[in-house]
């Protein structure tokens, strides 16, 4: 018998596309019963890499992997008369719905919100759409630059002399898959109370705009519109700036030279270490730290007789060296991790961060970052590897709604599954 967990009861059905998918791996790890709805031949997400071993194939998208952990898998033509009757009667044994269609997609279809709520009263709807359902953007295209731009958030990242810049990593799918999660829970709970179902809507956009909260405090707080920092923060009142990132001899490290009592601790004592070595400058070793005062020294002195040899420092050093040491010395430095870093960082290990799970069809097990929260009773871990194309057809098809195999070769002949 399965193990009962925060949401074992419900069974959730994903028809979700790039935009979503983390919300039913969320919910997945949570216990519930998801079932991934794919066009017949597969999901388009399946096209987005990487993919293990460098093969693009669908079957091997590392991404469709990381985003599906612990889902079922069917796949089903809703554009087909038969696949929408297949559907509906899918509905009537669901909790809550995942969907991430162009507004209004599902009503032309004759399965939007109301439909559904005719075939189960209770069921949960819950749509992520990039600008939400009203609006002059409502039916405008998307991308993850796009939202970035929109909600402010582009404007902040990046150096004050350049243009701004995102993380390489799709970002805006994430943030708003995890608030339909959020807001799927929020509504199982209000059935729960109250025995009515509802229909969620999240806006990437929205979710965006949620992330940039910091400019957008600031400006209504103070009429301060924030802007790109860069690797370097200015100081008033002569706007002097330190890096925030050094480069060391593998990689960077993250170091701010405090001024004042912040620093009053680490600057000393990274100077004592940069001694040992011969790199204090004559500057550093007769600085009265406690009272140092960045934004009061020219930047020419910060420069020449801080930065610079503070920089040879870092540079003769590892990450780990500069880590270890700097935790012993009470030096505020810190490694600048890359994913290898991440997946051998001590502390995640030691916490058991990381999962291994098997992929019998590639013959090897596959390491994955666990549960987002720890709980007792681990109600909360992922559920095992994504599902290939199809895999669940006849456990869903013949084993619950009564279809013949017969049937099951007819519609795969038809494209109709």
């Amino acid at each position: 018998m399965a193990k009962e967990s925060l949401l074992s009861p419900y069974r959730i059905l994903d028809l979700t596309d790039h935009h979503g998918l983390i919300s039913g791996k969320f919910l997945s790890d949570l216990g519930a019963e998801v079932i991934k709805v794919e066009k017949p031949g597969g999901d388009p997400a399946r096209g987005i890499g990487p993919y293990v071993q460098d093969q693009r194939d669908p079957e091997k998208s590392l991404y469709w992997f990381a985003l599906n952990t612990g889902k079922k898998g069917i796949t089903l033509d809703l554009e087909r008369p038969e696949g929408q009757e297949i559907f509906k009667k899918l509905i009537k044994k669901t909790d809550a719905v995942l969907e991430s269609f162009p507004p209004g997609y599902l009503d032309g279809l004759g399965l939007g919100y109301p439909d559904l709520v005719r075939l189960n009263p209770k069921v949960i709807l819950t749509s992520i759409t990039p600008f939400g359902d009203q609006g002059p953007y409502k039916g405008y295209k998307d991308s993850d630059l796009v939202l970035w731009a929109l909600s402010g958030l582009l404007y902040i990242c990046g150096d004050p002399d350049r243009p701004p810049v995102r993380i390489s990593l799709e970002q805006a799918y994430l943030h708003a898959g995890t608030d339909g999660a959020a807001g799927t829970v929020m509504a199982l709970y209000h059935r729960g109370r109250s025995g009515e179902g509802q229909q969620v809507q999240v806006s990437i956009l929205k979710a965006m705009e949620r992330v940039a909260y910091t400019a957008h405090i600031l400006y209504d707080a103070g009429g301060k519109i924030l802007r790109r920092p860069g690797s370097a923060l200015k100081i008033p009142p002569l706007g002097t700036t330190t890096p925030l990132i050094w480069p060391c001899k593998d990689g960077f490290v993250a170091f701010y030279l405090f001024g004042g009592a912040m620093g009053a601790v680490s600057n000393p004592a990274l100077t004592r270490w940069m001694e040992e070595e011969g790199l204090a400058s004559e500057r550093m070793k007769a600085m009265d730290w406690p009272r140092f005062d960045i934004g009061k020294t020219p930047q020419v002195e910060i420069d020449g007789h801080i930065v610079e040899p503070v920089g040879q420092f870092f540079k003769r050093h590892t990450r780990k060296e500069l880590w270890i040491g700097g935790i012993k010395r009470r030096v505020m430095v810190y490694p600048v991790n890359d994913a290898q870093g991440v997946l051998n960082d001590p502390q995640l290990k030691e916490r058991a961060f990381w999962v291994q799970i098997e992929h019998p069809d590639l013959d090897s097990a596959i390491t994955y970052p666990g549960a987002f929260v720890r709980t007792e009773g681990d109600f909360c871990q992922v559920r095992g590897r994504a599902p290939r194309i199809g895999e669940h057809n006849e456990t869903i098809y013949t084993g619950e709604l009564g279809l013949s195999k017969e049937d099951l070769v007819r519609m795969k002949a038809e494209k109709i599954i």
